[in-house]
């Protein structure tokens, strides 16, 4: 047997809401009518993003090689680890009544059957934090980073990685599932088949290669495969198994009280000329997940595609573009809500919708023309049930690094003060405000 295998074999080994939306509610309120009073306004963060120090985690040791595909090591992040009070209490105070943020993998098992209860009490601290400020915790439990052993024996590259993940997600029930609002058990695992019909990830193919390569002799393994930087078609059906058992495994720990789903990235898919394959591209990057067992899909957008015959097409000459490279369109998130709408009749959440950018009078006009299209969405009878803004605050950017900035709040990189945007007022009254009065009858 080799290392891989001895490994993750060595570990051993909600509410189910698909006729919520169907049932009469006990006060004689029409289904739409409670899911308006319940209606979730909110900002996130992801653990690696913002909580620094993450050493455990296979992103760490891809920051750590050479050659890396990272502009900037995620270091001390935002600090959130040492802040989160504060950071919990400053979200509520624009008015919110949810919060997304996520477990980090490799905290609670920084070592494979070694359990760390500081990490798991540390988590509590969050969601208690959460709680105490009248807000709605939604959590993630996987949001791109696993533990370094976890992605030296193969990760989602091979079927013995979905032990390992359903073990951590009944531990985390065990030990945090009374205090669990709406559960996301991957964030974007579909990213790789998105990404996959982009120029920049054939460009970056043989970095990407080569620095799992340097990672894996870094922690003398074989294989070393992070989920951002995996092979999507090996990872797909092994992650849609991890995702479904580890439902029932949250459903069964939580005695069915909690949804639990995925968040998938999804761009307004448009056509580019006539030979446009939108299904060819869909049937790599969402169908699959789509039919996967599920509460609700938390759809993540921030721009739109060009759709070729085989490849997206680049940015059309003239165009706005955020830091990211990507087209300023905040119309788009209405074409994605609509788009997994089609293929999915059951509730949807807006888990990320944002825009990278310096100008924060670009974020006001964004929201302004971002949320309106969930609306008109909800007046169509699409049961959307939140809209949760990414993000709280200015965070490491993954491969861009501390550049490009979403956040309604700056972060200070060398005290860590936070001070809010402008954009963070905004929202906030609209959060305040609520749904429009024709929604809430």
């Amino acid at each position: 047997m080799n290392r891989r295998h001895l490994l993750l074999s060595g570990l051993g080994a909600s509410a189910a809401l698909a006729g919520q939306g169907q049932a009469a509610t006990g006060d004689g309120r029409s289904p739409r009518s409670a899911h308006a009073a319940g209606f979730l306004w909110g900002s996130a963060g992801a653990a690696y993003q913002i909580e620094g120090g993450n050493v455990a985690s296979d992103l760490w040791v891809m920051e750590h090689v050479q050659p890396t595909i990272f502009r900037e090591r995620s270091g001390d992040a935002a600090d959130t680890y040492n802040r989160v009070e504060e950071d919990v209490a400053l979200a509520a105070s624009l008015g919110f009544n949810a919060h997304r943020f996520s477990i980090e993998w490799a905290r609670i098992e920084p070592e494979p059957g070694q359990i760390s209860l500081a990490a798991i009490a540390y988590y509590r601290k969050v969601f208690e934090s959460i709680r105490r400020h009248g807000m709605t915790p939604v959590v993630t439990l996987h949001h791109f980073t696993s533990p370094r052993w976890f992605a030296a024996a193969g990760g989602f590259e091979v079927r013995e990685g979905i032990d390992p993940f359903v073990r951590y997600v009944e531990i985390v029930s065990k030990h945090l599932g009374d205090l669990f609002g709406p559960v996301v058990t991957f964030n974007e695992p579909n990213l790789g088949g998105l990404l996959s019909w982009g120029a920049l990830t054939t460009q970056l193919r043989p970095i990407i290669q080569a620095s799992r390569q340097a990672a894996a002799r870094a922690v003398n393994a074989e294989h070393f495969a992070p989920l951002v930087l995996g092979d999507f078609r090996l990872q797909t059906p092994i992650i849609i198994e991890a995702h479904e058992r580890a439902r029932e495994v949250i459903r069964r720990e939580t005695g069915g009280r909690v949804p639990v789903g995925l968040s998938l990235a999804v761009n307004d898919e448009r056509a580019g000329g006539p030979d446009a394959r939108i299904e060819a591209k869909l049937e790599d990057a969402l169908l699959p997940w789509l039919r996967a067992e599920g509460d609700f899909v938390g759809v993540q957008n921030y721009t739109y595609s060009l759709v070729g015959a085989d490849k997206d097409l680049p940015n059309p000459d003239g165009v706005e573009l955020t830091q990211m490279n990507y087209p300023f369109a905040p119309e788009a998130l209405e074409g994605a809500v609509r788009l997994v709408a089609k293929y999915w009749n059951k509730p949807i959440y807006v888990t990320e919708n944002g825009v990278a950018t310096e100008d924060d009078a670009r974020r006001v006009a964004f929201i302004d023309r971002a949320v309106p299209g969930v609306f008109a969405c909800m007046r169509d009878g699409i049961d959307v049930r939140g809209y949760i803004h990414w993000s709280l605050l200015d965070n490491w950017e993954w491969f861009a690094g501390f550049g490009p900035k979403f956040g309604l709040v700056s972060v200070d990189r060398t005290t860590f003060q936070r001070t809010p945007k402008p954009s963070a007022a905004h929202l906030g009254r609209i959060a305040r405000a609520g749904l429009p009065r024709d929604l809430r009858s």
